[in-house]
């Protein structure tokens, strides 16, 4: 633009006046020199031209343009006009200036090298001329002195910035080049230092690994002559229930044990059964339901089976009856009395062996299909007295894949209960000349439900134990041993806990409590009552097979005053419970005695102190704050409709909360509710 106006302007020949010419070929003239101070403040970083990128070019270069055309348009005379470029100039000086010391200050104790003096004189050799266009209009020293020296300047910029770009080029370029080699060396060193740290975790991994086969085969033998032993003992001796519970527990260990090693050893590939022999699969199901059927009528379960005879298949015997007994031992377990069993042994027409398993239980959710063939994975995430180590249908999966069958699950809770397995096996044709190996039945491990432990009070006079516990076998050994001394209360979680609590008309003297326990835990069992007049003084055990030091001072945080880990002497149990007892004995009788002195002393009458019934209920029935404000206002005698508009909710979710209160008492109408609610013992 400077160029072409600067060139051609002002001439006769071109349209436009004389005036508007000159204007706009001056106005380029000022207009250029503007931008320098900008560009060189940015591509070249002079932080000192700030001030004339942004300010003085406006003051001292527009200012006077504009001054320069009213002169020229008020006078016509251009030489008048000419006259206001001295401010230009001398602006022109300060720009210089200001660009050398711009310079120093960016390059400071580098001002001497050999960058720092290249850029200074290409600037000063380029940006001059632009700089000085103002002088060289003044002086009247021609257009063709003014074109030519103002880009030799250009291209003199030009050129440094094309230099300057292309060295940052390279740099940069090395720069990359570095990187990558770094990133290359970083890369290697990271892969090796993976791959080292990948070996030691495998032969940790490894180490532990054998440590638990080790520790699970070494335990076998002494289990084999514990388990020979009780049982010479147990027919020469009258039979007792300690000792099937004892009996009953070992057999336990035992096949945990025996499961543990075997799954172990499939996952190291090692060979667990001789799949070269050929079995009866009919007779093995056939001989092993004669036990499960036994089975089946103590838990009052009935059980429906099809089995087509002959049917044989190349496996380890008792591999076949190893999947027989987990099936069914499952199906049994999740399965409620009354329920019916259904098994099926078939041949399709392709000649697949299918063994079929469908009970009426729980069900197994779609989402958990997958992963209950995994080691460990319990199904049920709450604690259960017949629930194992969950390795019998991951050991069951191997044994199918072994014998190139394949397992299929059917089971959809949110439709309907229960769940159908069904195994498909590969049958064996060739049998006319092949002996058959005989059909090993090995006993299931079932354990048959114990009985529900009853509270045992005898003796009025006796101290009183709240024992809670949800294993069956440990609440039963419990009670009984306790009961010898004292009157013993049994609840089977937190939850029965605390109704129990509510119930009785005999406040406890000691609570023996497991921390671990489906609905309510020991923890907020002791947080809940503590919170209660009534029942806050009541010391409190923990049992637990929680041992690590931060359960213990949670438990003793929460005020219990003992904490014993399982397992754990009997005998030093009681003998706990004993101390404890007799001290809170001289307690109680220590307080009374000073009470009956106070009293005599100051001749009061002995007053009565109310409990706030209503709100205490509510905490021994574990009510959540929302439940609280329902219940209230239903012992008040509204209906849910006009409930849920004083709540802002729902009417259907008032219901849905009244149900879950209702469970919670175990009342089934308002009136029983009220009377749970309202009422409640003096303290």
């Amino acid at each position: 633009m400077y160029n072409i106006t600067g060139g051609l302007l002002p001439d006769e020949n071109l349209p436009g006046s004389f005036f508007l010419q000159n204007v706009i070929a001056y106005a380029t003239g000022f207009i250029t020199p503007c931008f320098f101070p900008y560009y060189v403040h940015k591509a070249f970083a002079l932080e000192k031209m700030r001030f004339h990128a942004f300010k003085g070019v406006y003051l001292f270069l527009i200012l006077p343009y504009f001054l320069f055309v009213v002169v020229f348009a008020i006078t016509e005379k251009l030489e008048d006009a000419k006259d206001l470029l001295a401010l230009p100039v001398v602006y022109a000086l300060w720009v210089i200036i200001s660009m050398i010391k711009a310079i120093r200050y960016k390059y400071k104790k580098d001002f001497s090298s050999r960058e720092s003096k290249e850029e200074m004189t290409v600037l000063l050799i380029s940006l001059t001329p632009w700089v000085m266009l103002p002088v060289i209009d003044f002086f009247n020293m021609g257009q063709g002195t003014e074109a030519c020296i103002t880009n030799i300047g250009f291209l003199s910029l030009f050129a440094l910035q094309m230099k300057r770009h292309i060295h940052e080029m390279r740099a940069e370029h090395n720069r990359l080049v570095e990187s990558q080699k770094e990133l290359q060396n970083w890369n290697s060193n990271l892969t090796n230092e993976v791959t080292k740290r990948t070996k030691e975790l495998e032969i940790i991994n490894q180490q532990r690994t054998n440590t638990l086969v080790n520790l699970a085969h070494e335990t076998k033998t002494p289990l084999t002559l514990i388990n020979n032993y009780l049982e010479e003992y147990i027919q020469k001796t009258t039979p007792s229930e300690e000792l099937n519970i004892v009996k009953r527990n070992i057999n336990k260990l035992s096949s945990d044990i025996v499961n543990l090693f075997d799954i172990e050893k499939f996952n190291k590939g090692f060979a667990v059964y001789n799949h070269n022999q050929l079995c009866n699969f009919s007779d093995i199901l056939k001989d092993s339901m004669a036990l499960f059927e036994k089975y089946a009528i103590d838990l009052e379960i009935k059980i429906e089976v099809s089995i087509h005879q002959g049917i044989i298949i190349q496996a380890d015997p008792l591999s076949i009856n190893r999947i027989i007994n987990n099936l069914i031992e499952n199906a049994m377990k999740f399965s409620e009395a009354n329920d019916t069993i259904e098994i099926a042994l078939s041949k399709n027409d392709d000649g697949d062996i299918q063994f079929i398993v469908s009970d009426r239980g729980i069900g197994i959710p779609l989402n958990m299909q997958a992963k209950i063939f995994e080691p460990y994975y319990q199904l049920n995430s709450q604690k259960a007295n017949t629930q194992g180590m969950g390795l019998g249908l991951p050991i069951v999966k191997k044994v199918v894949e072994e014998l190139n069958g394949k397992i299929y699950i059917n089971s959809n809770p949110q439709k309907a209960r229960g769940t159908k397995i069904k195994i498909s096996l590969k049958a064996y044709k060739n049998t006319n000349s092949e002996p058959l190996n005989a059909a090993i039945v090995k006993a299931p491990s079932i354990q048959l439900p114990l009985l529900t432990p009853t509270d045992k009070v005898v003796d009025k006079e006796r101290f009183t134990v709240l024992v809670i516990e949800d294993n069956i076998a440990m609440i039963n050994y419990l009670t009984n041993k306790l009961s010898e001394k004292y009157n013993v209360l049994v609840a089977m979680n937190g939850s029965d806990g605390l109704r129990k609590l509510k119930e009785v008309k005999v406040v406890p003297d000691l609570i023996v409590t497991d921390i671990m326990m489906d609905k309510i835990d020991g923890y907020e069992f002791a947080k809940i009552i503590s919170k209660s007049e009534q029942f806050a003084h009541i010391p409190i055990i923990f049992l637990s097979a929680k041992a690590a030091l931060k359960d213990k001072l949670q438990g003793l945080k929460l005020g219990a005053i003992d904490y014993v880990p399982k397992p754990f002497s009997i005998a030093e149990f009681l003998y706990k419970v004993d101390s404890i007892l007799t001290y809170a004995g001289k307690q109680k009788r220590s307080i009374l005695n000073m009470t009956f002195d106070r009293v005599s002393s100051n001749g009061t009458s002995h007053q009565k102190i109310q409990v706030s019934s209503f709100e205490l209920n509510c905490d021994l029935y574990n009510l959540t704050a929302r439940e609280r404000d329902i219940a209230k206002l239903i012992c008040q005698g509204q209906k849910y409709k006009d409930i849920g508009g004083a709540l802002f909710i729902a009417e259907r979710t008032v219901t849905k909360h009244a149900q879950n209160i209702f469970e919670k008492l175990q009342v089934s109408n308002k009136i029983e509710l009220i009377n749970k609610l309202e009422y409640s013992q003096t303290a």
